[in-house]
């Protein structure tokens, strides 16, 4: 994610207001790794400023990802989760916790798309998602199977 006065220059050059909410939700996104849900966000940002809205953070969202600043992670069983690293990169998910880890390795090499497909498509990203079950989850399993 670029940095936060970047982001003010682009919000105001596209003619969008930079709120003090706005700027709490940058902030929150700014270096975060945890790949927080808009609900996670808005949890954060509500003891602080008691007027922010669900649908200010959802809607500051979705403009940080039309400006390419976010990546939204679709994960079928939980919520929209949103990735400030927009760099390529995969991900490692826990099916117990939800805990998301980020994966730094090009597989480029190892997946093969059919020539047929090449032909009908241009690829321009591609992401891989892994699932399983951090330490803890795994250690918590563990001591229920006891």
């Amino acid at each position: 994610m670029e940095k936060i006065n970047k982001l003010i220059k682009s919000f105001r050059d596209k003619g969008l207001k930079i709120t003090p909410q706005r700027l709490a939700i940058f902030k929150i996104l700014e270096n975060n790794n945890s790949h927080p849900s808009a609900e996670q966000i808005y949890h954060n940002l509500k003891r602080g400023y008691p007027t922010i809205s669900l649908a200010t953070v959802y809607k500051t969202l979705e403009i940080l990802e039309e400006m390419g600043e976010v990546k939204l992670l679709k994960i079928n069983y939980d919520r929209k989760r949103y990735d400030p690293d927009c760099s390529p990169h995969h991900h490692l998910i826990c099916v117990g916790c939800r805990k998301i880890v980020d994966i730094f390795e090009d597989y480029s090499n190892a997946l093969k798309v059919p020539s047929q497909i090449k032909d009908e498509f241009t690829i321009t990203d591609f992401r891989v998602e892994f699932f399983g079950l951090c330490k803890k989850c795994k250690n918590k399993r563990k001591f229920k199977e006891k």
